[in-house]
């Protein structure tokens, strides 16, 4: 029996302790990020108008491990330790030598990764006496989960919800609206920021990070809170890889690839950043994938430079594979991965070679859906399927070379609330946006003026 395990599960005690900060372990003199106005680096002072100091002191630390406060840890164990599967029947099905291991997220009360952080940061925000949280949300997963972090710790909060997917998955409305939060289509009219974006009706994560950025800044009883990119929120997401190394090892196994869907880069550093440590320090030769859609293809594409998290420009200039903060990608359903830039801490690891980005057009990535679906039975939300897209690219290759492979690969979220994208897939309706050089090049002419990035 024990050689057919399918689950691998840690116990509460097992918990991580403390978050693991992979800035402790890069080389020093990556680039900072710079005043939107003065161009100049920003310094915590400059975050403090969004942001509570202890969230601002973990977004510059280069401690190699920062403590997860207790009352932090009293949610957490709510849904974590997550299982981790050996996905048997998809390797059957694939007829592959590889193995493959998936770390599921999906057990959270919102369904998704999403709350590591939320959690920490509504926490972080309440002991500040910060009252609201305003964020953004492009597929409802993070804004889910903010919504259910706040209601823990008596905080209100306001979401703008990406246009097409506040269409596309009203459940997700449901879910934030049941836990206490007041969610707008975005662009809205209720700010500068939407009312200017009136040309793009279904929306953007830099136009929704927009509006909640400009109402934060305006009140001093409110703070922004972002679900990805920054440090301090991949930092967060770490509880996700260390948990990983322990059930990897019970299962008796090292992956020799680590596979993660990019948007931000939330899931995918959570994941992948303890094995990069091992990778760093003990000369591991573990390789990482991130896996991104062809019709926003950041990494695949984009340029390495400065420029804005958001579109209209208030945020702080940020080095990273950029499409142009005004890009406005198609209204794919992977609504958490249409995001112009990247995490700078992933975008670093990209350049340096340690992890190679792959982009996937959604038919085939919801052919992998729907075949993970068919045979291990969780539906998969459409931004981990980039993941089992490429999982399964390695499984084949494997198959093809005949030589054995270890893969795991993380399935950061059901999808339960996106089962219309199903529908256009199984009726043979669902498009391939392209991704056009006219576009590159109309996206990234509007990038600002700032230091050239080597």
């Amino acid at each position: 029996m024990s050689d057919n395990q399918v689950k691998f599960v840690l116990t509460e005690r097992e918990l991580p302790t403390h978050w693991i900060n992979l800035m402790a372990d890069l080389p020093p003199g990556a680039p900072p990020p710079l005043h939107p106005g003065t161009k100049q680096p920003a310094g915590p002072d400059d975050l403090a108008a969004l942001f509570p100091l202890a969230l601002i002191l973990q977004e510059v630390s280069a401690e190699p491990e920062i403590e997860i406060p207790d009352q932090v840890r009293d949610v957490y164990r709510l849904w974590r330790p997550t299982p981790l599967y050996r996905a048997r029947r998809l390797e059957r099905e694939l007829d592959t030598p590889a193995h493959i291991y998936y770390k599921y997220e999906g057990v959270s009360p919102a369904g998704s990764h999403k709350p590591n952080t939320a959690v920490a940061q509504a926490y972080e925000n309440a002991q500040a006496g910060i009252r609201k949280l305003t964020t953004e949300t492009g597929a409802g997963q993070w804004g889910s989960s903010l919504a259910f972090a706040c209601r823990l710790f008596g905080l209100e909060c306001e979401v703008w919800m990406v246009g097409s997917s506040y269409d596309q998955k009203p459940y997700r409305r449901s879910m934030m609206e049941t836990w206490g939060a007041t969610v707008h289509r975005s662009p809205s009219d209720l700010t500068e920021a939407g009312r200017s974006q009136r040309e793009h009706p279904t929306g953007s994560l830099g136009i929704a990070i927009s509006e909640a950025v400009e109402v934060a800044a305006q009140r001093s009883e409110t703070n922004y809170s972002l679900g990805s990119v920054l440090n301090h929120v991949l930092l967060h997401q770490t509880v996700i890889g260390q948990e990983a190394l322990v059930q990897m090892q019970m299962a008796g196994e090292e992956p020799d690839v680590v596979v993660g869907c990019v948007g931000g880069g939330s899931n995918f550093g959570g994941l992948a950043i303890p094995f990069l440590r091992r990778v760093l320090r003990e000369q591991a030769t573990t390789r990482f994938v991130a896996a991104e859609p062809a019709a926003c293809p950041t990494l695949t594409r984009g340029v390495y430079a400065y420029d804005f998290g958001d579109t209209v420009g208030l945020t702080p200039l940020m080095p990273m594979y950029t499409l142009g903060h005004g890009f406005v990608p198609p209204p794919v359903h992977a609504g958490g991965l249409r995001y112009h830039g990247d995490s700078p801490l992933v975008c670093g690891l990209v350049r340096a070679g340690l992890v190679e980005p792959r982009a996937y057009r959604q038919n085939e990535t919801f052919a992998a859906a729907v075949q993970f679906a068919r045979t291990e039975g969780i539906i998969p939300a459409p931004e981990p399927a980039h993941a089992i897209r490429a999982a399964i690219e390695e499984a084949e290759a494997a198959r093809e070379g005949g030589e054995p492979r270890v893969i795991l690969f993380g399935l950061c979220g059901h999808g339960n609330f996106d089962l219309s994208a199903y529908d256009a897939y199984l009726a043979g309706e669902l498009e391939d946006p392209e991704f056009s050089e006219e576009e590159l090049a109309e996206a990234l002419a509007g990038l600002p003026e700032a230091p050239a990035l080597s």
